[in-house]
């Protein structure tokens, strides 16, 4: 299902998933099968998003993400892709942000570039996250921090 209000140009949307209005999704975006993309997001062109993964609203998912199956994301979360960012100063390749397999990220977090998110872990609502976080565990604070164990 693509709500008429959202703007879906690309072609590579998984079966049974459901994009709700006012999204944008570029042409070169990979979705897979049964996620669901809820109001007001923006997915970029290099962007690989799996199965069954939650977009809650009000996020972007800027070139450079791959996020695997069966992951959440809260709403508003801020994911970032140029450590030094300049206006109309592109880099040659933004820096890949992957959030692995099973992973929640709570509302409102930020996501610095090149970060990956382990399999099944949990970062906490606002945290600001500034290195990778390993798999299976919860991470909270600015800058986040390990809190234990899943």
């Amino acid at each position: 299902m693509i709500h008429p209000l959202s703007d879906v140009q690309s072609r590579h949307i998984g079966e049974g998933t459901r994009i709700w209005q006012f999204c944008v999704v570029l042409p070169g975006a990979r979705i897979g099968a049964d996620c669901n993309i809820c109001s007001n997001v923006l997915i970029e062109n290099d962007v690989v998003i799996g199965d069954r993964v939650t977009v809650k609203c009000g996020v972007q998912v800027w070139d450079g993400l791959r996020i695997e199956d069966d992951v959440f994301i809260g709403p508003n979360v801020t994911f970032t892709n140029d450590p030094f960012p300049r206006s109309r100063q592109m880099p040659e390749r933004f820096a890949e942000t992957v959030v692995r397999k099973g992973a929640s990220i709570g509302a409102n977090a930020t996501i610095l570039p090149g970060v990956t998110i382990g399999e099944k872990a949990m970062v906490g609502a606002g945290s600001v996250v500034t290195r990778d976080v390993p798999a299976g565990e919860l991470w909270f604070g600015s800058p986040a921090r390990f809190v234990r164990a899943l």
